[in-house]
């Protein structure tokens, strides 16, 4: 699979991709951090800079593009006389580099504010602006908390294929979840519930601990071959210790929170490096209130508020550790270029569901 990435950011995408034999023709990125990290750790790949640009591109046969724009307001009625001269609006670029080398697969993905942006308008002219061009699409929401990261970070992904909705569909939906046949709900229950038990010290099947169980352990995180959660039930994640156990009289323990495991397979990239992924828990996280100082991802410990390290940021998204570590690199923007990036496990997921063909 040849692919163009735009708004290329450290490319997520590449991370994700390359153990499945991918190879980037080019990438587009403006932005100078980024561009360095790309030239750094790619540096036989190309940067062609202003997607604006890409009338003057010559890569030869692109099996997919991908790309995270802005979606600004277009028309679809104006959509080709707009791709000839389309900027201002990257939405559009994309659709003119999609019209230019006409790839089978696209992937676009955006914040799910976009969905309600001009009252879902933009995201539906978008939408149409590909059916326009010959492809069929399926969108969803995914989340990278359940591929095995330790943060929520929901985005809208579409994916697109030339000339067949199902076959896009088939890659962003469980087979089982297009057949109708919704999965019978669970039994109701009189229990408490564990983080419910754990916070006002209750009891539960004479467990004495009053630990909030939120999370099982998954210390294989997410199976990328089985595309299953790997669970071990009779082990919880002690991630959140019960709010009154805490000797500070707020309920807050100075006892470290496990919350990032190396032992996730999801932290996909790893073996892109060194072939084996580290089982040592990874304690960055202490038990506390989220927060964030200037900016910066920061958590509570002992009442003092600390920033999380470029590191520990990398692992949030599924990066190898040090990815963005490049020489004379500054934190600031290390951080900045993470915020902005996709999460690998989340890419990985979906090229591992295209290359098997969506079907």
């Amino acid at each position: 699979m040849r692919y163009l990435s735009v708004c290329s950011g450290i490319e997520a995408a590449t991370v994700a991709w390359h153990p499945l034999g991918w190879i980037p023709v080019a990438f587009s990125e403006i932005e100078k951090f980024p561009s360095r990290v790309l030239a750094h750790h790619y540096p036989d790949v190309q940067n062609l800079g202003d997607m604006n640009n890409y009338e003057e591109w010559n890569l030869g046969t692109i099996d997919l593009v991908v790309g995270g724009t802005p979606c600004q307001s277009f028309s679809v009625a104006g959509l080709r006389k707009g791709l000839a001269d389309p900027r201002g609006n990257l939405a559009l670029v994309y659709c003119g580099i999609l019209d230019r080398f006409k790839p089978k697969w696209c992937v676009w993905e955006n914040v799910p504010g976009v969905l309600s942006s001009n009252g879902g308008r933009d995201f539906g002219s978008f939408l149409g602006a590909l059916a326009e061009l010959g492809y069929g699409f399926a969108y969803r929401v995914l989340d990278a908390q359940y591929f095995g990261v330790a943060q929520r970070r929901r985005r809208v992904f579409v994916v697109g294929y030339f000339g067949d909705w199902r076959r896009a569909a088939a890659v962003l939906f469980e087979r089982h979840s297009l057949q109708g046949h919704p999965a019978p709900s669970r039994e109701t229950g009189q229990e408490v519930a564990g983080t419910i038990a754990a916070r006002f010290g209750i009891s539960r099947n004479n467990h004495e601990e009053c630990v909030a169980q939120t999370l099982l352990a998954r210390r294989g995180g997410f199976d990328i071959e089985t595309e299953t959660p790997i669970v071990e039930p009779k082990s919880k994640s002690y991630s959140m210790i019960t709010a009154n156990t805490g000797s500070n009289g707020l309920g807050i323990s100075v006892e470290i929170a496990p919350t990032l495991d190396r032992a996730q397979p999801a932290a996909v990239a790893t073996d892109l490096y060194n072939g084996t992924i580290d089982g040592d828990i990874t304690h960055s996280l202490r038990v506390g209130n989220g927060n964030a100082m200037g900016g910066v991802p920061s958590t509570m410990t002992a009442m003092q508020v600390r920033r999380l390290t470029p590191v520990e940021c990398e692992r949030l998204q599924g990066f190898p550790d040090n990815y963005t570590n490049i020489p004379k690199a500054a934190d600031g923007p290390r951080y900045k270029a993470l915020g902005n990036s996709m999460a690998v496990p989340v890419m990985r997921w979906i090229g591992k569901r295209i290359k098997s063909g969506g079907v």
